[in-house]
């Protein structure tokens, strides 16, 4: 389900499957993008910053287009403890690459990978980004 900021509406509550992963989408050449990710954090439950959120950033692969600083975004990752991907979505090669990963980790984020937690898995990846 893609949304386009949160709060979601209330009215279909009732509807609305549980929520395994929130992908937090920028597109580095919008700084609108940006503000509408920081608007839309304060929505979400604290509890789900422990591995059930990522954010997605876009448009990398052309610097000189870019309207935010990557170490505004980083810092962004930080503050949440959510991992960061990095992608440009015009090539084929690395938008299949993006999904695939994405599709990885909603499965642990679900619970369908036997042994791993999503909390684990996040402490995973800030180990290694941190060597």
């Amino acid at each position: 389900h893609l949304a386009t900021s949160l709060p979601l509406p209330t009215e279909r509550d009732h509807l609305r499957p549980r929520i395994d992963l929130i992908v937090f989408m920028i597109d580095i050449k919008s700084k609108y993008s940006l503000k509408n990710i920081e608007a839309s954090l304060a929505h979400v439950d604290a509890s789900f910053f422990l591995g059930k959120v990522c954010f997605l950033v876009t448009g990398v692969g052309r610097v000189n287009a870019c309207s935010i600083e990557t170490s505004a975004v980083c810092k962004l990752g930080e503050a949440y403890c959510s991992p960061m991907l990095f992608c440009e979505l015009e090539l084929e090669g690395i938008r299949v690459t993006t999904a695939q990963r994405l599709l990885r980790m909603l499965q642990i984020c679900a619970g369908h990978t036997p042994g791993v937690s999503a909390l684990s898995f996040v402490s995973l990846l800030r180990n290694s980004d941190d060597d």
